[in-house]
């Protein structure tokens, strides 16, 4: 009897090259992905981003420590009699300080990929246009909440009590991440206006201290000269510190979070055109 030789499972798969080939000569082309769906593929991209260089995380892990710390201890005891009680009128501001800073790194990394000519590939690519720079906003997310975390479980550690509870203190912090996001869109127009990082970078800065320290993060702004105190009054960042310090208090100001949330509308809407002008014509 002669034996059929059987052949090995192995030897009956396609080739990579067969595979590629199959894959060039078919008429049938690939579903088109949605807005949604390229969009988290970008975002993803930036979390990956994060992944494999993790000391872009020391900014919103080490600063906001080291700010909470200094700050806690330096005014408590002028401000307040102690740490521990300034604390409870801090936390909230500072945790809003922080995730607001780092909105910037939006518009240096968005500036970082066109320089790259990373942006211009993207460009080319079958998926929505603008999904690369709504998928980076969107993984640029991740870095808000682990701030966010940070921030909390310091002060927890430090003394920190909510009045509000877990309830007041995730609504405090999807509320800072909301508008977080649509703040970032300022810094997608700087970052496509610009000609080099440095200068995306100083503009920021420009920008985000008065932002910050003309408002009620650190103290009450009841003391400032008039015209600082009008500042502070259409100062978006200071309405959104006692939206945020309201929810975390358990005492929430509808008005504030209402105020917050047209300020982030009307940033998206004003920020977000011109970003998309801006791309488009590039």
């Amino acid at each position: 009897m002669t034996s059929t030789t059987i052949p090995a499972p192995h030897s009956l798969r396609p080739s990579a090259q067969e595979q590629l080939t199959a894959i060039l000569t078919t008429t049938q082309q690939p579903p088109r992905p949605s807005a949604l769906s390229a969009s988290m593929t970008f975002a993803w991209r930036a979390v990956l981003k994060i992944r494999h260089v993790p000391e872009q995380l020391i900014d919103v892990t080490l600063f906001p420590v080291v700010m909470t710390l200094m700050f806690t201890n330096l005014f408590g005891g002028a401000l307040a009699g102690s740490p521990r009680e300034y604390l409870q009128f801090l936390l909230p501001g500072m945790l809003v300080m922080s995730v607001v800073l780092t909105t910037m790194n939006t518009g240096v990394g968005l500036k970082a990929d066109i320089d790259k000519g990373a942006f211009d590939r993207f460009r080319t690519l079958p998926v929505w246009r603008p999904s690369a720079l709504v998928g980076s906003l969107l993984g640029d997310m991740a870095r808000y909440l682990t701030a966010s975390a940070t921030i909390l479980l310091v002060g927890l550690a430090m003394g920190f009590r909510p009045a509000g509870g877990p309830l007041g203190v995730l609504a405090g912090v999807g509320l800072l991440t909301v508008f977080s996001f649509a703040f970032s869109w300022i810094w997608t127009t700087l970052g496509l206006l610009m000609r080099t990082e440095k200068s995306v970078m100083g503009a920021s800065m420009l920008v985000m201290f008065p932002l910050n320290f003309l408002s009620n993060i650190l103290v009450s702004p009841d003391t400032l000269p008039a015209w600082l105190q009008a500042f502070v009054d259409v100062n978006p960042i200071a309405h959104l510190v006692t939206a945020v310090r309201g929810l975390m208090a358990g005492t929430p100001d509808a008005a504030e979070i209402t105020w917050t949330l047209v300020a982030g509308a009307a940033i998206v809407t004003v920020f977000g055109t011109l970003t998309m002008r801006l791309y488009n014509r590039r």
